[in-house]
């Protein structure tokens, strides 16, 4: 079984024009991605999807590697099915370009289940809500799943919404970390915004409404992931990172 691993990496950006390219302690930020994401030790190739000639400029510099890809793209995920339809992997791993902090376990994570011979066609990531003020921000995408860890649904409101708090009430967020069968992102990205989708603004659920199975796996990691969206982000990645170096 071959596994790609794909970052996208867009240059503009409304609230944060060339942040792959943000300095992060001497390196630019898809470096510290890209690092990380070798680190993980299960993908078979890696390459970063760009649209733009600085963003291929500069992972050609620290000997990474990047295609250029359309700059129509509506996400990562399109990105992603591009480079995915001009390979032969077996797997594509999207790996987020704005998580510089990016656990490499969690990589291994959305990896092993189809090692393991799961019929899934896409696996993702959870982790555990205990923090009061993430319950309510929209900015937190919370999943809920069956017993066997299988996507019921994606949300930004609390889900399951609790009328009283027992010992069983659990939140959980969805990491936007995914792996994907090669004909399961092909097909994924073929098809047009689901009603959900726009809805919510999440992508995954365009999935779910079509069918299409979503595995969730809790992690056990337990580094805060911080994706980086604003300067403000970034700040505090610098500062986390720097503290991390110490």
């Amino acid at each position: 079984m071959r596994v790609l691993g794909v970052i996208p990496a867009r240059y503009r950006s409304s609230r944060f024009e060339g942040k792959p390219l943000a300095d992060i302690l001497g390196k630019p930020m898809v470096q510290h991605v890209w690092e990380r994401a070798c680190a993980a030790g299960c993908l078979d190739e890696l390459i970063v999807a760009t649209d733009d000639e600085r963003i291929r400029a500069a992972v050609l510099a620290f000997g990474g590697r990047a295609v250029m890809t359309s700059t129509e793209h509506r996400s990562g995920t399109d990105r992603a099915a591009e480079v995915a339809g001009a390979t032969a992997a077996d797997v594509i791993v999207n790996i987020q370009g704005d998580e510089p902090m990016i656990e490499s376990a969690m990589i291994a994570e959305v990896v092993r289940p189809f090692l393991d011979g799961s019929e899934a066609g896409v696996v993702t990531i959870k982790k555990e809500v205990f923090q009061d003020s993430e319950l309510a921000d929209p900015g937190v995408v919370k999943v809920v799943t069956d017993p066997a860890g299988w996507a019921l649904y994606f949300s930004r409101s609390l889900i399951p919404y609790p009328r009283t708090r027992t010992q069983d009430f659990h939140v959980y967020e969805h990491v936007g970390l995914y792996a994907y069968t090669r004909e399961c992102l092909l097909r994924l990205a073929s098809l047009p915004v689901s009603t959900l989708e726009e809805i919510e603004s999440l992508e995954q659920l365009r999935a779910l409404e079509n069918g299409i199975r979503i595995l969730v796996i809790k992690t056990a990691c337990r580094t805060e992931a911080v994706s980086v969206d604003t300067p403000e982000d970034l700040e505090r990645v610098r500062t986390m990172l720097a503290e991390q170096k110490k």
